[in-house]
């Protein structure tokens, strides 16, 4: 399916429409689905915390020595592993309230790994509002990558240049990424808007102050620009590896597509199968469809809830997308490719539906 195709738009009563959704959730609180999970998130919390305490430890251990870029690709699967966390904290899957779901997340993402957890907050909700949508999702803007036939047409700049062969360079710029998530996370404490601004900006100064303090006074300038790059490089591969497979090369929504909320997550989401290494790898956002339905569900009842959910929309005649991992990252390459083909010289695919 690609990235520019567009969705079926059958006349379906706005009545039948709103109801679909109401069913489902329905059967999820009954079977109590939304309920906190404290245990296991003590349990992970501790874990990672634990992962995070002792690699910078065996950082200091292991001092002025080449082995620290074991240390650094083990800290970016921490740092990894915390922004997932803060990501389940911002969806209100930890605690039942706001307070300690905010303090927390400033103190994983902004204080921990240096991602400002009030602006990525922001953005994540408007792309769970409208997942995929050229208008209206952050996550598909033309900034650097372009997601459909219809943005490479109006691209300019470096969209328009590393569109051509985006498929190619996705890897490489992912290694961009953490860089890109601090700086925005940076520039958006210039925005009166954001909330909480001095503990936003603080909370990531103190970060700065003490990840690049601790690096560069173990180890000698070469070997910490070393740590730096592998470390950060890592941390941002990682993370898009993560996120990737859950939306790219599943059909970009414009204005014109008129679908309730139930199709709308549904349709743009994919699902990856695996195990409980997938799972924990990606954070459970594996079960990016049923993430979606239920944003506030805890991580460890997504997996219960996927068979209700697979079967209401097959029910619906819902198409319910899953893969593996592999073929997720496959067919979101593919999309890029086919994204980029009108800026190679060659005619845009015609939208499927």
């Amino acid at each position: 399916m690609l990235a520019d195709s567009t969705i079926e738009r059958a006349p379906v009563s706005p009545e039948r429409r709103g109801s679909d959704f109401s069913q489902l959730s329905r059967r999820i609180v009954q079977e109590g689905l939304l309920d906190r999970r404290p245990v296991y998130y003590t349990v992970r919390i501790a874990t990672v915390v634990t992962c995070f305490v002792g690699g910078w430890v065996a950082f200091a251990l292991v001092g002025d020595s080449w082995w620290q870029i074991l240390v650094a690709a083990f800290l970016a699967v921490v740092f990894a592993q915390m922004g997932l966390l803060a990501h389940d904290l911002a969806h209100g899957q930890v605690f039942r309230s706001r307070r300690p779901s905010r303090i927390a997340g400033h103190l994983v993402g902004n204080l921990g790994i240096g991602l400002g957890y009030g602006w990525w907050t922001d953005k994540h909700t408007r792309h769970h509002a409208n997942p995929n949508h050229e208008d209206h999702d952050p996550d598909v803007a033309p900034d650097v990558l372009i997601w459909s036939a219809k943005q490479a047409e109006v691209s300019t700049g470096l969209p328009r240049l590393i569109g051509r062969w985006q498929a190619f360079l996705f890897f490489p710029l992912l290694t961009l990424e953490g860089l890109n998530l601090h700086v925005s996370s940076l520039r958006s404490l210039r925005k009166p808007t954001l909330k909480h601004r001095r503990t936003e900006a603080v909370t990531l100064i103190v970060h700065d102050l003490a990840y690049l303090g601790a690096v560069f006074a173990v180890l000698p300038i070469g070997k910490a620009l070393v740590f730096l790059a592998v470390h950060q490089a890592l941390f941002g591969v990682y993370l898009g590896c993560t996120f990737a497979p859950n939306h790219k090369g599943m059909p970009v929504l414009t204005g014109e597509d008129q679908l309730d909320f139930l199709r709308r997550q549904v349709l743009t989401s994919r699902n990856v199968r695996g195990g409980h290494l997938i799972n924990t790898a990606l954070g459970g956002l594996n079960y990016q469809i049923e993430h979606h339905l239920f944003p506030s569900m805890p991580t460890p009842n997504l997996r219960k809830a996927q068979p209700i959910v697979r079967e209401h929309c097959a029910a619906l005649g819902v198409e319910y997308v899953e893969t593996g991992l592999i073929a997720s990252w496959a067919q979101a390459m593919r999309s890029l490719h086919e994204a980029g083909r009108s800026l190679r010289g060659g005619r845009s695919p015609a939208p499927v539906g």
